[in-house]
């Protein structure tokens, strides 16, 4: 069945990013010329997705407020005849079929994507989270819609990581069956390097069948008092098979300062509007 719906998860606090994420979404950081979550949009708009639901929460509205009509600020812009710019404020909100959904309690990424299943209904899906910011030639997420045409199954998209990181990801233990594909044996939630059964860390993205919410419904409570969408994987295994996507790419981490920092940097630098001056810059900085 083709994957025609994704789910972009912007529900969190951003605590990270505290004091600023007290009233801006963390998801509207600016990254280049644009705001992080908007480069998940785009993204699942190249892999040929119909339509988008964003999770969000409470204190979230200028995610919905940015994908929207301005018809006053469109108003200006015509009166102003800054056609460039009008332009671009079009391009926003004609981008692509978006709905939202509220997380009301933070309880986990599995909790969130539980909230959209009366809109999924019975069929597979894609899930994105925006912190992830991935640059590729062939969009992340269609490679993984690939290995879910092949294999029929759920797909994690998956990166080599280095061992002492393994608290920060779902890491899984695999059997390569193609090359960059692997069958997920099993997959653990954060562990300690000393346990983590491999060296393959999943990362922000995911084609999930629609199965996923019958596990996700009797998933218990795991890191943090969350529902884990790792620990509902592993029970999804018990009943079907799951695959792993190695994607080629470049992932920059924009949810934490520094990362987002580092992404800010590499995408200007390849922005031709921008990379000469702010290369002369660094180095002068250097």
């Amino acid at each position: 069945m083709t994957i025609r719906i994704a789910v972009i998860v912007a529900a969190g606090w951003g605590t990270r990013f505290l004091p600023i994420t007290k009233s801006q979404p963390k998801e509207m950081l600016p990254l280049d010329s644009k705001p992080v979550i908007q480069y998940s949009v785009e993204e699942a708009i190249a892999s040929g997705i119909e339509q988008i639901i964003i999770v969000t929460a409470m204190g979230k509205r200028a995610i919905e407020d940015y994908f929207d009509r301005s018809f006053e600020l469109e108003s200006f812009l015509e009166r102003k005849r800054e056609t460039r710019l009008l332009k671009e404020v079009r391009q926003v909100s004609a981008l692509a079929d978006i709905c939202s959904v509220r997380q009301k309690e933070q309880s986990g990424l599995g909790h969130a994507i539980l909230t959209t299943r009366n809109i999924i209904g019975d069929q597979p899906f894609a899930v994105l989270l925006p912190d992830d910011v991935i640059k590729s030639n062939v969009p992340a997420l269609k490679q993984l819609m690939a290995v879910h045409e092949q294999y029929k199954t759920s797909v994690v998209a998956i990166e080599r990581i280095k061992l002492q990181d393994s608290t920060r990801y779902g890491v899984i233990k695999p059997k390569k069956v193609a090359e960059g594909v692997y069958q997920v044996l099993s997959i653990k939630e954060k562990p300690q390097p000393a346990k983590a059964p491999s060296n393959l860390g999943v990362v922000g993205r995911y084609i999930l069948t629609p199965e996923i919410f019958a596990a996700l419904e009797v998933t218990p409570p795991g890191k943090n008092q969350e529902i884990q969408l790792t620990d509902a994987l592993q029970l999804l295994l018990a009943k079907q098979a799951i695959h792993a996507c190695e994607f080629h790419g470049i992932r920059y981490d924009a949810g934490t300062p520094l990362g987002w920092l580092e992404a800010t940097v590499a995408l200007a630098l390849k922005n031709p509007a921008l990379g000469a001056e702010l290369k002369e810059y660094l180095q002068k900085l250097l």
